[in-house]
């Protein structure tokens, strides 16, 4: 009864006219920036922060929830129209939807995924309403060496789950807790790597971490293989669904859910797999299999609405824990440092009206996604007609406006673009950017963590592992890194004289 008492109170402060609006600007922004090629919603919610340093914290974040369920809405259009993921979650609708879309059915792609986003959206919600609190409660009671073995359960399982490699996974990481090592040390005060300049004493602020890997290092990337022929987007007309199309999605649509949400509220990778997973799944209980790969409904309903559920659990680490598992998850993480916000057990007692308004704002969102997006998919598609270099020159300047604005010094620009090289680099090398920035953002405090488990039990190593919680957790990690070399000896090669008997 608590949390629909909190929910209610949520609804009274998103509801107002004036966060209604946020919420509806956060939407088509986020749609907006989101249907541009190859930019997704972690993308999107990065170069949008700057904008919201004026707001007050519930506004800005209920504009957050906006534009991060446009952003996933506006990958899904360019997956589709173009068969350009903005995002590694919209890469199955691109399975689909653009052979949907070729054979002239986009506007149906389109609606299924946009109401797709809704109900995975209402569903995962509504699990993060009954579920948060509850693993919140659980969270207070958690110790130092606890919540450092989450932490490196996070890293690795991000790294992992992303790129060709774990290696590059692992450098990726490496970046991050590197550049998150940058300023003085909080327990003694000494400079690392600060190469003598007192403005980087604090840090590197993560919002121009973000700025640069994602939206200048994609900006740079994009430069290099420019293509000099523009390609064509394809007419999308009126977005709406026969009857026939509604008997074939309503399951999946209801289906998605169940896979997308558990997978999003464990540190497993984001929406990748679950959507994936999805797929298989439909093709599997789809009455249409010979459909599937030449346009199949089923294939953009299932993992539109997985995606969507998948993010509101994403949510349920964050705000709970302080552990973001999705690029997108990560930056609001750092818009909530930069509002002076910790994340963590206690934020639902500290920041009860701020959280609960944010909750209250993904419900709003998703019914803005739908009133707002369906109507206007052909909006969206005309925005592709824009040449890419004049598009890219925009992201880059509305980058270094935003991170000139972070600190109001010119050194910011530098940082900015020596980040966004690093960016470019990683890109050009298939290092995944997802777990620099998580390096970026939770290596400082799980050097922290551990500093103090290891004051706790005098420098003893065993003071890591003083719990049965971080126990198991560091069992799970040890099994996530045995999985591949497990894998690979059960697919052992069978001699040659069994080889001669199958024969």
């Amino acid at each position: 009864m608590d949390a629909l008492t909190n929910l209610l109170d949520g609804f009274g402060t998103a509801l107002t006219p004036q966060h209604l609006l946020f919420a509806a600007i956060g939407v088509i922004l986020g749609t907006a920036i989101g249907v541009l090629p190859g930019i997704g919603p972690a993308m999107a919610v990065a170069l949008l922060l700057p904008v919201t340093y004026g707001l007050d914290p519930t506004a800005a974040f209920i504009m957050f929830a906006g534009i991060y369920y446009g952003g996933m809405f506006g990958g899904s259009t360019t997956s589709i129209l173009l068969n350009t993921p903005g995002e590694s979650a919209a890469v199955v609708a691109a399975i689909e939807g653009n052979p949907m879309a070729r054979k002239g059915r986009g506007s149906q792609a389109l609606a299924a995924a946009a109401i797709g986003h809704f109900i995975g959206g209402i569903i995962g919600t509504t699990a993060l309403v009954l579920l948060a609190p509850l693993v919140a409660k659980l969270a207070v009671d958690i110790g130092a060496p606890d919540y450092f073995a989450i932490m490196v359960l996070a890293f690795i399982a991000v790294t992992s789950v992303l790129g060709k490699s774990r290696v590059r996974g692992f450098a990726s990481l490496l970046i991050g807790l590197t550049i998150g090592l940058v300023g003085l040390d909080e327990m003694t005060g000494q400079s690392r790597l600060t190469f003598g300049s007192l403005h980087l004493s604090d840090g590197i602020d993560v919002v121009i971490v973000a700025v640069g890997l994602f939206a200048v290092g994609e900006s740079l990337w994009v430069a290099a293989h420019l293509r000099q022929k523009q390609a064509k987007p394809i007419p999308v007309g009126r977005p709406w669904l026969s009857k026939a199309d509604l008997r074939r999605t309503w399951k999946p649509w209801l289906r998605g859910p169940l896979i997308g949400f558990p997978f999003g509220a464990i540190p497993a990778g984001g929406a990748e797999i679950p959507t994936f997973l999805s797929y298989v799944t439909e093709k599997r209980l789809s009455k249409h299999k010979d459909e599937f790969g030449k346009g199949a409904i089923e294939g953009v309903a299932g993992p539109e609405s997985t995606a969507s559920a998948s993010a509101a659990g994403t949510l349920v680490s964050m705000l709970t824990l302080g552990l973001p598992t999705t690029a997108v998850a990560a930056v609001m993480l750092a818009a909530f440092q930069q509002y002076g916000i910790q994340p963590g057990p206690l934020l639902f007692e500290r920041e009860s009206a701020l959280v609960w308004g944010l909750i209250a704002s993904l419900f709003v969102g998703t019914v803005l996604l739908l009133v707002i997006n369906l109507p206007m998919a052909p909006v969206w598609a005309k925005l592709l007609r824009i040449p890419r270099p004049y598009l890219y020159a925009g992201i880059l300047f509305f980058a270094s406006v935003g991170a000139y604005a972070v600190g109001g010094e010119v050194i910011d620009l530098v940082l900015l673009f020596i980040i966004g090289l690093i960016g470019f680099t990683m890109r050009r090398y298939g290092l995944p950017v997802l777990p620099a920035v998580l390096g970026v953002i939770l290596g400082p405090s799980a050097e922290q963590q551990m500093r103090r488990a290891l004051q706790l039990s005098d420098g003893q190593l065993s003071g890591l592992v003083n719990s049965p919680m971080a126990v198991v957790v560091y069992v799970i990690i040890a099994i996530l890194l045995a999985w591949p070399l497990l894998r690979k000896l059960r697919r052992k090669p069978s001699s040659p004289a069994q080889e001669r008997i199958d024969a």
